[in-house]
This record gives C-alpha cells, structure tokens and sequence, in this order.
C-alpha cells in the first residue's frame, strides 16, 4: 500500500495537489478578519510579492515533509475507520504542531528577510490559524488520497 507521500506526490497528482493547497492557503488567508486577518493579509502579500509563483514554488517544496508529518494522522484514521476530515478535526492541535515544526525549522534558514521576519511576526498566532485551516485540509487529503 502506497504512503500518503506517496500518493500525494506521485507525478499525474501533485501539479493537482499543490493547486488545491495553494487554493486552501488563499482562502483560509481570505477569510481572516480583524486586526490579526490585516496582518496574515499584509503578511502574505508581501511574501507572495517576492516573485512570481512563490507560493506554489514553496508548497511544491514542502508537499512530500508535510504529507510524510500527516502520515500518521492518516493512518490513525484508517486503523479507526474514521473519516480523514473528521480525525484531523479531533487531532488539530497534533495536525498543527507537526506542520509547524517544519515551518519553523525552514524559516530558519530562510534566505529572503522577508520570509524570515513575515514569518517571525506571524508565528506567535500561527497554531491557532492553523488548526483552523485542519478542516479544510482534512477534506483535501480525502480528495487526494481517498
């Protein structure tokens, strides 16, 4: 049986993959509100102003780490005969930490300031929004891995 990297990054799938997460980002980024939706909004701006395509070029990266820190979440719902969505859900704080852990560890090593310092002005809420993007993700894990 193939692994959740696997089936997310085989070659006739992650161009559709990576469309739907880098759709995910756009609208979990689009639904803030507030003063802290002003930042995440002025944040990403700035981050996808970079250059061209930067978003995706970035989750096209990051797909097989985040996919392989997910396994377990998605193997868990299997063993239980739970939907992926719903586990993810139950999960969210696990979902959000193992996902940040790589963020944290990227940024980092950042090369562009911009990244670097976007990234270390957002952090400190990131969990929180996190969690809060874990429906959607769970139903496009379903979408792509069944």
């Amino acid at each position: 049986m193939p692994t959740l990297t696997e089936i997310l990054t085989e070659e006739s799938r992650k161009t559709a993959v990576v469309d739907d997460c880098c759709k995910l980002i756009d609208e979990e980024v689009a639904d803030k509100s507030g003063l802290s939706g002003l930042a995440i909004k002025a944040g990403y701006g700035a981050v996808k102003g970079i250059k061209p395509g930067f978003i995706r070029h970035v989750v096209s990266d990051l797909l097989p780490e985040f996919a392989k820190a997910l396994e377990p979440f998605h193997n868990e719902a299997a063993a239980a005969s739970k939907p992926v969505s719903a586990h993810f859900v139950a999960n969210s704080a696990r979902v959000a930490d193992s996902l940040l852990g790589i963020t944290d560890e990227k940024a980092k090593h950042a090369k562009s300031g911009v990244v670097k310092g976007t990234y270390e002005k957002l952090r400190p809420t990131a969990k929180k929004h996190v969690e809060q993007a874990v429906p959607r993700l769970g139903r496009l894990i379903e979408k792509h891995a069944g």
